[in-house]
C-alpha cells in the first residue's frame, strides 16, 4: 500500500499505543471525526491520567493517521474485531500493520534493519543501529527539515520502543534489545490478502505487495500462506513462478471480517 514517504516524529505520540487503540476503537462510531472522538474520550474519561491536550494529541497524531485514513475503513473493520473479542495477538499484528502504513520511518526500519538482522540469526538489535538508520535517512533526504542530534536519538528510541510494543523485540537495558521470534498469524494473512485485493490490486500484485515484508515474508512464502487459506475454503488459488490466479470467496471486506469473527 502507498505510504507517505516523508519521515516524521509522530511516533512520539505514544509508540504502539495498543491499549489506547483498543479503548478508542470501542468508543469510535462511523462518522466520528478525530475532533469528535477526542471529545468523546475526554468526556468518558478514557485517558483519566492524561490532560485533555494529551488526549487530543493521541487521537490526532496516533489514532487518526493509522485508522481513520481513507474514509476510516480500518477503524470499522478493527472495531468489529474488538467488539467481538477477537484474539489479542491478531489485533496487535493488525495494529502493527496500520502503524507501519502510517509511519514510513517505522516501516522502513522494520524492513531494512530488523528483518535483515532477524534473517541473519542475530539475537540483539541496539540503539546504535537505530541511530545509524536515522542518520542514513537524513542524508537521503527523507525528512522535510533537518533533525537535530537530540531528535535523532529520541526517534531512534521511538523505533525500538514501537518494535517492543508490537512484540518484535524485548527491551533489555537502555541500549540492547533481544530479537523475538515473530511470525504472521493466520487471521492476519486472511485479513491482509483481502484488504489488498479490495484496494484494487491484481492477484499477482496482492502477492508481491510490500506490506508482506513487514512480516518478513517473500513472495513465495506469501503464496504458501495463501494456499493454506485455500485449504480452509477462504479462496481458491492457482500459482506458478510467474502467474497467480485467485478466485475470491468474499465479496467485500465486511464479509471477510465476518468470516474471521465467526471462526
Amino acid at each position: 500500500m502507498a505510504r507517505n514517504s516523508s519521515y516524521t516524529t509522530q511516533l512520539q505520540a505514544g509508540l504502539g499505543m495498543i491499549h489506547e487503540t483498543l479503548d478508542l476503537l470501542r468508543l469510535w462510531e462511523p462518522g466520528d471525526s478525530p475532533i469528535k472522538l477526542a471529545e468523546k474520550a475526554i468526556s468518558a474519561g478514557v485517558f483519566s491520567r492524561t490532560t485533555a491536550r494529551r488526549a487530543r494529541n493521541i487521537v490526532a497524531e496516533m489514532f487518526a493517521p493509522r485508522f481513520l485514513a481513507a474514509g476510516g475503513g480500518a477503524a470499522r473493520y478493527l472495531k468489529e474485531m474488538v467488539d467481538t473479542d477477537q484474539n489479542m495477538e491478531d489485533l496487535k499484528q493488525l495494529f502493527y500493520l496500520y502503524t507501519a502504513r502510517a509511519q514510513s520511518i517505522f516501516a522502513d526500519f522494520v524492513t531494512e534493519v530488523y528483518w535483515p538482522r532477524y534473517a541473519a540469526g542475530a539475537h540483539h538489535i541496539n540503539r546504535v543501529e537505530a541511530e545509524s538508520f536515522v542518520h542514513q535517512a537524513l542524508h537521503a533526504g527523507k525528512m522535510q527539515k533537518r533533525w537535530t542530534e537530540t531528535t535523532i536519538r529520541r526517534v531512534s528510541g521511538y523505533l525500538l520502543g514501537c518494535c517492543a510494543d508490537f512484540g518484535l523485540i524485548s527491551t533489555r537495558g537502555k541500549t540492547n534489545s533481544v530479537i523475538n521470534r515473530f511470525a504472521v498469524r493466520r487471521n492476519v494473512v486472511l485479513y491482509l490478502v483481502y484488504d489488498l485485493h479490495f484496494s484494487g490490486l491484481g492477484d499477482f500484485g496482492v502477492m508481491s505487495e510490500s506490506d508482506w515484508r513487514l512480516f518478513g515474508l517473500e513472495q513465495n512464502e506469501v503464496i504458501n500462506h495463501v494456499k493454506s487459506l485455500a485449504n480452509d475454503g477462504h479462496l481458491i488459488v492457482q500459482a506458478t513462478s510467474d502467474l497467480v490466479q485467485i478466485e475470491w470467496k468474499y465479496s467485500s471486506m465486511e464479509h471477510c471480517i465476518r468470516a474471521i469473527t465467526e471462526r
